[in-house]
C-alpha cells in the first residue's frame, strides 16, 4: 500500500472519531443551551469541509480547537459541585422504591443508597433533606458511593448528647429483642431499651414492637462504654402525670368508678382508672377466703371498684371490691344461736386449730381443745385437713364482732359424766402410756380419759428411778383403777397391784439374820445395791463390804450376804458381808466378851456413883478411880 494512500485512510479514521467527539458535545450544548452554541456551531462548519480539501497541516500544528475546548470544559465544570472523599455533605432526595434511595448531592451523578439504611425513617419521602457520606466519588463503573449510615454514624454521638442535655424526644427503630429489653437504633447507635421502659403498663409479648419506629427520651449514657440507655415508657408517664393530678384531685372516698385489670399479683390486683392505677389488695377482693387473685379477677377485665383511700402526697389508691355487695354477716340466719349444729368447709389450718366456712365470708374457729375430748393437745392437722366437710357445734356467737367459735367434740358425750359407772375402783384395763414425768406415768385408756400411774405403783419389787426405765412413749400398759375423781377429772391407777405384795411373803425369807447369796450390782455414795432372790435388792454399806481378806468386794461379785434389817414399808433389806466372819471370831472369845461385858458394867456404876457424889465423898471416888486402873491393867 502506498504512502499516499494510507495517509488518505488515517485521515479518514481521524475525521470519523472527530465526527464522534462533535457528537457528544452537541448532547451537552442541547443540554446546557449556554451562548458557547455558536462556537460549536462554527467548529461544526469547519468540520463539514470535504475530506480532501481540510487542511491537516493547519489542524495538527495550530490549535485552535484547544482554545474553544477549554472554554467548554470550564463552563461545563462550574456546573458541578465539588466533592470531597470520607466527608459528610447533605443531599436531596429524588427518588425511592422498596429497595433503594437516589440521592443528589450536586455531582454529576446521583448516589444509591439501600432503604435499610432508613428504616429508622419509614416516613422518608421525595425531597427531604439527608445527610450522606462520600465513600467514593467515582469507582471503577463511574458510580458515586454514598452511605447514610456512615453519615449518622459520625454525627450520631454528638446528636444523641445534645438530645440527651436537652431532654429531646428522638425517633429510634426497634431492631431485635435480647434479654430483659430491646436493641433500639437511635441516630445509628445501638441504644438499649429495658423491658419495663416499653409502656406505663407490663407488656407479655415483646416481639410485636420489633421493626416498628418509636419515640423515646434518652434516660442515661455511660461515656466510659459508649452505652445509650432510652425509654418510650417517659414519653407515656410526662403525658398521664397531668391526667394524675386532675383524675386525684377529683378522688372522693367510697366513690365507685370503673376499671380495668392491669396486672395481677400474689397480694393484689392493680386496676387502671384511666391514667392512674389503684391496688385492690388480695383481702378486699372477696368476703370469703381466697387463695390467689386470680380466682376472682382476670387480666384487661372491666370490673367497679370502690375507693377506700388514696394518698396525694404518694399518689397511692387503695380500692375495693368486697365493698360493693353486702357483708355476709349480715345475711346470716337470724335464728342461728349457741348449741345449733352448723356444717362447713375447712378453709384455713393452724397448729392452734381451724377455720371452717359456713358460708361465703362467714367463718368459725375450732380450736384444737374442741376437736376432742382427750387431754393431750395435739396439732389440728391430726384431726382435720383443709377441703374435709365438716359438722360442728356453735359454742360462742359474736354477731357485733363477727366471730364464732365452734366444736366438734361436743358431738360426743363426755366421757367423764359416766367414768365412774365405767371405771370403778379395782377395774383393770389397757392403756396406752401418753407421756412421762419425774413422779409417773400418764396414761390414756379412751380418748379423753386419762390416769396417772405413780412410779412407786409401777413395781413391788423394784426401784424406779425414772418411768422411762419401766415403758416408754406409746406402749401398753396394763393398770387397775386405784381412785376416781369425777369432779377434777382424775384418775389414780396402779400397775404393780395386779399382783399381790410379794413382801407379805418376802418377810418369812428374809428374815433378819438369815444368810442369803447375792450378786453386787451397783455403788452409790454410802454403799452398794445388792441383787438377791426373787428380784428384790438390798443395801450394803461400804464398812460391810468389807471381805475376811481386808479387800473391798467389787462389782457383779456374788458374796453371801447376812440380812441385818427388813422393812416391809419401805421395802428396804438392810445386808452385810463382814458380819458373817466377824460372830464367828466372837464365838471363839467368850471370855473377852465377858470381861468387856464387867467392864461395861463398871463404867455403868461409875456413872451411877458420880450422880450421888458429894463434895465430903471425894476420897470414895479417888479409891474407885485406882480400882478400876488396876482392873484395866490386869486385862
Amino acid at each position: 500500500m502506498s504512502k499516499e494512500v494510507k495517509s488518505n485512510l488515517d485521515q479518514e479514521d481521524q475525521v470519523e472519531v472527530f465526527k464522534k467527539q462533535d457528537e457528544k458535545l452537541d448532547a451537552f450544548i442541547e443540554y446546557e443551551a449556554n451562548p458557547v452554541e455558536e462556537i460549536i456551531k462554527k467548529k461544526k462548519t469547519n468540520v463539514s469541509v470535504p475530506v480532501d480539501k481540510f487542511d491537516w497541516d493547519a489542524f495538527e500544528t495550530e490549535n485552535v480547537y484547544d482554545a474553544e475546548k477549554s472554554v467548554i470544559e470550564t463552563r461545563y465544570n462550574d456546573t458541578l459541585s465539588k466533592v470531597i472523599e470520607n466527608e459528610v455533605v447533605e443531599g436531596t432526595v429524588v427518588a425511592l422504591n422498596k429497595r433503594e434511595v437516589i440521592v443528589n448531592i450536586g455531582y454529576k451523578s446521583e448516589g444509591v443508597i439501600s432503604i435499610n439504611e432508613f428504616r429508622y425513617n419509614p416516613d422518608l419521602a421525595v425531597g427531604d433533606k439527608v445527610e450522606v457520606y462520600v465513600e467514593t466519588a467515582e469507582d471503577k463503573k463511574g458510580q458515586l458511593l454514598l452511605s447514610h449510615k456512615k453519615a449518622r454514624s459520625f454525627r450520631s454521638w454528638d446528636r444523641v448528647n445534645e438530645a440527651f442535655s436537652k431532654d429531646e424526644i428522638v425517633k429510634g427503630y426497634i431492631k431485635c429483642r435480647t434479654k430483659g429489653g430491646m436493641i433500639v437504633d437511635v441516630f445509628g447507635i445501638e441504644a438499649f431499651l429495658p423491658g419495663s421502659q416499653i409502656d406505663v403498663k407490663p407488656i407479655r409479648d415483646y416481639d410485636i414492637f420489633v421493626n416498628k419506629t418509636m419515640e423515646f427520651k434518652i434516660v442515661k449514657i455511660n461515656h466510659e462504654f459508649r452505652n445509650v440507655v432510652v425509654s418510650h415508657k417517659a414519653l407515656i408517664e410526662e403525658e398521664i402525670e397531668a391526667q394524675k393530678a386532675d383524675i386525684i384531685g377529683k378522688l372522693e372516698k367510697g366513690q365507685v368508678l370503673e376499671g380495668v385489670v392491669k396486672n395481677i399479683t400474689s397480694y393484689g390486683v392493680f386496676i387502671d382508672l384511666g391514667g392512674v392505677d389503684g391496688l385492690i389488695h388480695i383481702t378486699d377482693l372477696s368476703w370469703g377466703r381466697i387463695n390467689h387473685p386470680e380466682e376472682v379477677v382476670q387480666l384487661d377485665q372491666k370490673i367497679n371498684v370502690v375507693i377506700l383511700d388514696f394518698d396525694d402526697t404518694k399518689k397511692r389508691i387503695a380500692l375495693g371490691l368486697k365493698q360493693l355487695s353486702a357483708h355476709p354477716w349480715d345475711a346470716l340466719d337470724a335464728n342461728l344461736q349457741v348449741g345449733d349444729k352448723v356444717k362447713g368447709k375447712v378453709v384455713v389450718i393452724a397448729d392452734y386449730g381451724a377455720f371452717v366456712e359456713i358460708q361465703p365470708g362467714v367463718e368459725g374457729l375450732i380450736h384444737v381443745s374442741e376437736m376432742s375430748w382427750s387431754l393431750h393437745l395435739r396439732s389440728a392437722q391430726d384431726f382435720l385437713k383443709i377441703g374435709d366437710e365438716v359438722e360442728a357445734v356453735i359454742l360462742t356467737l359474736d354477731r357485733d364482732e363477727r366471730k364464732m367459735s365452734l366444736g366438734i367434740k361436743q358431738l360426743k358425750s363426755d366421757p367423764w359424766a359416766t367414768i365412774i359407772e365405767k371405771y370403778p375402783v379395782g377395774t383393770k384395763c389397757t392403756a396406752t402410756v401418753r407421756n412421762f414425768t419425774n413422779f409417773g406415768v400418764f396414761v390414756e385408756l379412751e380418748e379423753g380419759v386419762d390416769g396417772l400411774v405413780h412410779i412407786s405403783d409401777l413395781s413391788w419389787t423394784k426401784k424406779v428411778k425414772h418411768p422411762s426405765e419401766f415403758t416408754s412413749v406409746g406402749d401398753k400398759l396394763e393398770v387397775v383403777v386405784l381412785e376416781v375423781d369425777q369432779e377434777n377429772r382424775r384418775l389414780s391407777l396402779g400397775h404393780k397391784q395386779l399382783e399381790e405384795n410379794p413382801w407379805d411373803v418376802f418377810e418369812t425369807v428374809f428374815t433378819v439374820g438369815s444368810v442369803h447369796e447375792g450378786t453386787i450390782t451397783s455403788f452409790a455414795d454410802k454403799g452398794a445395791v445388792v441383787a438377791l432372790a426373787y428380784g428384790v435388792e438390798g443395801f450394803v454399806t461400804m464398812k460391810n463390804l468389807v471381805k475376811e481378806d481386808g479387800t473391798t468386794a467389787k462389782v457383779d461379785e456374788k458374796l453371801e450376804f447376812k440380812v441385818l434389817e427388813f422393812n416391809k414399808t419401805t421395802k428396804r433389806i438392810t445386808l452385810s458381808h463382814s458380819k458373817l466372819f466377824e460372830s464367828s471370831k466372837k464365838e471363839d472369845a467368850p471370855v473377852k466378851e465377858k470381861e468387856g461385858d464387867a467392864t461395861q458394867k463398871a463404867v455403868k456404876k461409875l456413872k451411877a456413883n458420880l450422880e450421888k457424889t458429894t463434895l465430903g465423898d471425894i476420897s470414895e471416888l479417888a479409891a474407885l478411880k485406882s480400882e478400876m486402873e488396876n482392873q484395866e491393867s490386869e486385862e
